[in-house]
């Protein structure tokens, strides 16, 4: 998934804007982050999730997503 494909999926989210945060593009709702473009290298995103979904995700998809426990 290259970074603008990333952006077009996360825009298509009803309310979400973009903004920046920290030097990288951020996705949010209602003001609240809920996706990072570019962080911790412009080769990730980062999307929150709750611990179980990190776990289904991460189990299911294991070369898309990677839990970080207490990080972005």
């Amino acid at each position: 998934m290259t970074p603008n494909d990333f952006r077009k999926i996360a825009l298509s989210l009803p309310e979400t804007a973009e903004r920046i945060h920290m030097s990288h593009p951020d996705f949010r709702v209602a003001g609240k982050i809920f996706a990072t473009l570019g962080y911790p290298d412009k080769t990730r995103a980062m999307v929150k999730l709750s611990s179980e979904e990190q776990h289904y995700f991460s189990k299911d998809h294991p070369e898309i997503f990677i839990p970080v426990k207490g990080a972005w």
